[in-house]
């Protein structure tokens, strides 16, 4: 029999788990990023360094050993299981991508031209009706091209959750590989075409993402 036609079932067991982690994560990586990217503009300077401290932690630290502590260390250390693997490999990708997004969306709040805030100024809107109907709309679209990026990453991350042993598109092609030394490499192949077509989707969206940020964004 043809090993390609024996193997793409096997692995394809895994892709409801690899999907399910990307949405939940990305989606909670964006919601964490914009959290997190607005206090870091706060005028309050506590808020400010509690976010500051998220950021650099998150960002300074290795993916894998977050997901280890979350998993592993915090259990042992304050005897609390903090909740499924499923959810703490989401908890762990989120809240790492959502700590380099959180400086995407600061710098693209950042790069708004003066002029737009001083002509919101000008028309006596709140400071809530300036971020949101003026500058909100501008930095979204600079953010487009590296959220695309980022979830591109996110994707990849995924693959970690096989070693908290999630049944992922690694965990199976791990599987196989064990009971079949011989298609070692093989196996690895199909599991790089797998990620592969499923970041294509996303691979066009961000390029879509990049034409919308060169369209929109007013000059001071």
């Amino acid at each position: 029999m043809n090993p390609i036609m024996d193997i793409a079932p096997q692995l394809a067991r895994g892709l409801s788990i690899t999907l399910t982690i990307l949405v939940a994560s990305a989606l909670f990586a964006y919601l964490m990023a914009f959290i997190a990217g607005l206090c870091s503009l706060s005028k309050n300077i506590l808020i400010r360094k509690i976010t500051g401290l998220y950021v650099e932690i998150f960002r300074g630290t290795s993916l894998i050993v977050q997901l280890f502590w979350l998993v592993y260390a915090i259990p042992i250390l304050f005897g609390l299981s903090l909740a499924s693997n499923w959810v703490i490999g989401v908890m762990a990708i989120g809240l790492n991508y959502g700590a380099y997004l959180s400086e995407v969306v600061r710098s693209s709040i950042l790069a708004v031209a003066p002029g737009q805030f001083e002509a919101a100024i000008a028309l006596n809107m709140s400071s809530f009706q300036r971020m949101r109907l003026v500058i909100f709309p501008q930095a979204v679209r600079m953010m487009l091209p590296e959220f695309g990026n980022y979830t591109i990453q996110m994707l990849k991350g995924t693959a970690l959750v096989s070693l908290i042993g999630l049944n992922d598109v690694l965990y199976f092609g791990n599987i196989l590989r064990s009971s079949n030394l011989s298609y070692g490499p093989l196996i690895y192949i199909m599991v790089l075409v797998f990620y592969f077509i499923l970041a294509l989707p996303l691979i066009f969206l961000t390029r879509k993402a990049e034409k919308v940020a060169k369209k929109g964004v007013a000059s001071s």
